[in-house]
């Protein structure tokens, strides 16, 4: 238990002072945004698994309504929160530090739940039903995920997921649990492999630099290993990546 704190804590530090935590643009989520139902006047809003906050002040940049932001880490609200007060929307965002399979928030009170590359911590599946309850009827969900892009998967791909997410499906798997699950999918939309390039590894990878001299263990254990993704990544992203989920619940 103690050794996996301490690896939680180096995969924390490497992703400090980052803008984001994982692959994400902010004009591929406007796009999907444009494209969601019409949601009720002054919408209420959740962004789960926040991390430090670029998709939740998107929310609050476009709808200047109130945003519920929840994430298991208090240094990546912290940083929310400061970034909030820098752009003047400290006053829509409310932060929780709290495990995201357990929010105790009152069932059907959210309109529109966002969540980027955090559901994977407990499932896709295991998301789904954990957040199907606080939403309402004919709310909309954008939750990503990350998949394979198609039914032939090189071998070397099928065991290094093994190691890295066992629980790794496929589009059309993902897809029949969302119909399972009590939502109704309104669309599927691939997040560029650019994406993760401009906007996540090469931020990363300067950091990584910075903590190259690093004597903790731990952290160089964590380099490596993020190195090692990065290059994979590289090699193989046509077959697998992040898709975003377009939902409404019924």
């Amino acid at each position: 238990m103690e050794e996996q704190e301490e690896y939680i804590q180096a995969l924390i530090e490497l992703h400090r002072g980052l803008e984001r935590q994982g692959p994400g643009d902010n004009d591929f989520s406007n796009r999907i945004i444009s494209q969601i139902p019409e949601l009720p006047p002054n919408p209420r809003i959740a962004d789960i698994g926040c991390g430090a906050g670029a998709g939740t002040l998107l929310l609050a940049d476009k709808f200047r309504t109130n945003i519920r932001a929840a994430d298991f880490s208090r240094e990546f609200l912290t940083e929310l929160k400061e970034r909030a007060r820098q752009q003047g929307f400290d006053y829509f965002i409310e932060t929780f530090e709290c495990e995201i399979g357990s929010l105790d928030w009152e069932p059907e009170s959210i309109d529109l739940l966002w969540s980027e590359g955090a559901a994977y911590n407990i499932t896709f599946e295991g998301a789904l039903k954990a957040w199907r309850p606080l939403m309402v009827t004919n709310g909309i969900a954008v939750i990503s995920e990350m998949n394979y892009f198609t039914n032939e998967v090189p071998e070397t791909v099928l065991t290094y997921m093994q190691n890295a997410y066992p629980d790794i499906k496929t589009e059309s798997e993902n897809s029949e649990i969302i119909r399972s699950s009590g939502f109704e999918i309104l669309g599927i939309y691939r997040l560029p492999s650019k994406a993760w390039w401009i906007n996540y590894y090469e931020p990363l990878r300067k950091k990584i630099t910075s903590l190259k001299d690093s004597k903790d263990n731990t952290m160089q254990a964590v380099i490596s290993e993020t190195e090692a993704e990065i290059e994979f990544f590289k090699e193989y992203d046509d077959f697998y990546g992040y898709s975003f989920y377009v939902m409404r619940t019924i």
